[in-house]
């Protein structure tokens, strides 16, 4: 019996989580069907014209937020002294966020779907179920370099 069962060393082995913003509150969960890989970011304030979401460098998906909703209207702020600013960035209302995730090589770049509700970015990435040759490279020895 096997100490550390499938589950653990997938999780252990999962795909880096690469970077997020200091301070961030887009806090994601990750977890997996047998059909997709599906992820849930708290982006409460948000909307969609806030949220990008896109794959650069071939398999790394990033999520960014400009902007979401400002408590007061630009014109009040002036007559606003703020104690404590947790929830927005410096009180300006202009909280922003990343995150960088390095994707499985299972995932069908072409489908990735995003959608927000309720504060709650879900992005699913379906799986390419078609069986693929494992990729192997031979590497020729020579004796000098």
């Amino acid at each position: 019996m096997a100490v550390f069962g499938d589950p653990f060393r997938r999780f252990i082995l999962s795909p880096t989580v690469y970077r997020s913003s200091p301070g961030s509150t887009a806090l994601l969960d990750w977890f997996e069907s047998p059909t997709a890989h599906l992820f849930k970011i708290n982006v409460p304030g948000y909307n969609k014209e806030d949220v990008k979401v896109q794959v650069e460098n071939g398999n790394i998906l990033v999520i960014r937020g400009e902007g979401g909703k400002a408590e007061f209207g630009e014109g009040k702020e002036k007559d606003i002294v703020w104690h404590v600013a947790e929830r927005n960035t410096f009180g300006n209302g202009k909280g922003e966020f990343y995150r960088e995730i390095e994707l499985p090589e299972d995932v069908k770049l072409d489908h990735i779907k995003a959608q927000i509700d309720n504060g709650v970015l879900t992005v699913i990435l379906p799986k390419d179920t078609t069986n693929k040759p494992p990729k192997l490279r031979n590497i020729n020895v020579t004796s000098k370099l």
